[in-house]
C-alpha cells in the first residue's frame, strides 16, 4: 500500500473508528479529519482530534511507518511542528517533536475489501483498471464525472492555446490561424502544420488577400514543397517563381520538407492537399475569428470551413504526378475534428478572458449537438460499457482515458473512488 492510498482511506474514514486508542494508550475520537494538502507540508489541515476528551486543532502526517518521519526529516522542518497526530500503517518508532512532546501515532486499521479492490485496480492489465467494474456503477455518476472531464480537458486546453494567444500579442486571429493550421494536420501532420503557421505571420497572407495563387507559393514553398526540380508541371514551375520573389521579399525561412509524412494516409489526407485547402479558407475568409464568435448555430459553421483545394488539385495529390480527377472539398469530418479541436476551446477560452460564459456555453452547446469522434478509444469504452452519445461525451471519455486511466489514477477519479468503495 502507498501513502496515496492511506490519504485515500484517512480522507474517506474507511478505517475502523471505533475505540480507537493511539500507540501511546490515549483515547482518540477523529472529529473531523482535516482537508487534504497537494502541494509540500503536512498531508491534512485543520484536522480536529479528541485526545483524552481534550480536542485539539491541527495538522495530520501520514507515513507507511512511523521511522519515515525521521527518514523525510520532518523534525528539523517547522512546517511539521503543528502536526497533532500521525497515522502510520506500522509504528515502529515514537517520534519526539522539537519541543520533547512525544507525537500521538495511529495505526490504521483497513478493511480488507478495500484494500483488495485497490490491489486489483493497481495490478490491472485491463484496457482500464475497472473495465470489469465499470458498467455496474449508476449512470449519474458517470454522467457527472464525465461533465468534469470535459471540464479539465477544455481547462487544459485553455492554458496552452493561452501560451500561444500570449506569444501572438494577444491577437486572437492569429491565435486561431495557427490552431487550426495544427489540426489540418491531424495526428500524423500536426506539428509541421503549426510550425508552418507559426513561419508565416497571418499579416504576410494578409497581405494577398486577393490572390489565392500567391497565398498557395507562400504555403507550399513555407511547407519546403517548391525546392525540387519537376520541369514538366507548369503550376509548380509558376508557384515555385512567385515563392523565390516573395521568399525574398518578406525574408521568410521555410520548415523541413522532411518533416511531412504520406505514408499509410489516404490521398485526401496527403499533406499537399491539406495545404491547399487551407489556403483556399485563407483566402476565401479574411477575419475569420471575427465571423465565428459571431456564430450561435453549429450548422453555420460548415459554409465557411468546407473549403476546395483550388483546380490543380482536381486531379492531384503531389506535384508531378497526375491522377483521377476528383474534386479535393473538405469533408464534414474533418470541418468538426477542426470545430472540436480548435473552435470549440477557442470560445471557451475567449469566454474565460473576456468574462462573457455565453461563449462558454455555446462551446459546450457545440459538442453536445456533433456527433462523438471514432477512434479506438472511444470504440473501447463502448465495449466497456460506456456509451458515447455526442462530441461531449467522446472528449471528456478521451481525457479520462490519457489522464487518469492510462496512469492509474484511480484514488483521483470519482469511478475508481465508487468502485472501491461498493459495498
Amino acid at each position: 500500500m502507498n501513502e496515496n492510498f492511506l490519504h485515500y482511506i484517512w480522507k474517506y474514514r474507511l478505517f475502523n473508528q471505533e475505540n480507537l486508542v493511539s500507540n501511546q494508550g490515549q483515547q482518540l475520537e477523529i472529529v473531523e479529519v482535516g482537508k487534504l494538502n497537494i502541494n509540500s507540508g503536512p498531508d491534512f489541515f485543520e484536522a480536529r482530534i479528541k485526545i483524552d476528551g481534550l480536542l485539539w486543532v491541527g495538522n495530520i502526517e501520514i507515513h507507511k511507518k512511523s521511522s519515515d518521519w525521521y527518514k523525510h526529516q520532518h523534525e528539523i522542518d517547522p512546517a511539521y511542528n503543528n502536526v497533532i497526530l500521525h497515522v502510520v500503517m506500522e509504528s515502529d518508532v515514537e517520534v519526539v517533536l522539537s519541543d520533547k512532546r512525544i507525537l500521538p501515532s495511529l495505526e490504521l486499521v483497513i478493511p480488507e475489501q478495500y484494500a483488495n479492490r485497490y490491489q486489483s485496480l493497481m495490478e490491472s492489465q485491463l484496457w482500464i483498471p475497472c473495465q470489469n467494474d465499470i458498467s455496474s456503477l449508476n449512470n449519474f455518476f458517470v454522467k457527472h464525472w464525465l461533465d468534469r472531464m470535459l471540464l479539465e480537458r477544455l481547462e487544459r486546453k485553455s492554458v496552452e492555446i493561452k501560451k500561444i494567444y500570449a506569444f501572438n500579442s494577444s491577437s486572437w486571429e492569429e491565435t486561431l490561424y495557427q490552431l487550426m493550421s495544427r489540426y489540418f494536420g491531424m495526428n500524423v501532420n500536426s506539428e509541421p502544420f503549426e510550425q508552418l503557421a507559426r513561419s508565416i505571420p497571418l499579416k504576410v497572407l494578409a497581405k494577398h488577400k486577393d490572390s489565392l495563387f500567391q497565398i498557395e507559393a507562400i504555403l507550399f514553398g513555407q511547407a519546403g514543397f517548391l525546392d525540387d526540380q519537376i520541369s514538366d508541371d507548369k503550376y509548380y514551375l509558376d508557384l515555385q517563381s512567385e515563392y523565390k520573389f516573395l521568399k525574398g521579399k518578406f525574408k521568410l525561412m521555410p520548415i523541413k520538407k522532411e518533416q511531412w509524412k504520406f505514408m499509410r494516409l489516404h490521398p485526401l489526407n496527403f499533406p499537399t492537399v491539406r495545404i491547399a485547402q487551407l489556403a483556399t479558407l485563407i483566402y476565401q475568409s479574411q477575419s475569420l475569428f471575427s465571423k465565428l464568435i459571431q456564430i450561435d448555430n453549429l450548422l453555420d459553421f460548415y459554409p465557411l470551413l468546407q473549403v476546395k483545394a483550388s483546380a490543380y488539385w482536381e486531379t492531384h495529390y503531389k506535384f508531378g504526378e497526375i491522377a483521377d480527377s476528383k474534386s479535393k472539398f473538405m469533408g464534414k469530418a474533418t470541418v468538426d475534428i477542426l470545430i472540436i479541436n480548435a473552435i470549440v476551446p477557442m470560445f471557451f477560452l475567449y469566454g474565460k478572458e473576456t468574462d462573457k460564459p455565453i461563449y462558454i456555453d455555446k462551446a459546450l452547446s457545440f459538442l453536445e449537438n456533433l456527433k462523438p469522434e471514432k477512434n479506438n478509444i472511444i470504440k473501447s469504452w463502448v465495449e466497456s460499457g460506456v456509451k458515447s452519445k455526442s462530441a461531449y461525451d467522446s472528449q471528456s471519455l478521451l481525457h479520462l482515458k490519457a489522464e487518469y486511466c492510462g496512469k492509474y489514477r484511480c484514488l483521483e477519479c470519482e469511478l475508481g473512488n465508487r468502485i472501491i468503495r461498493i459495498e
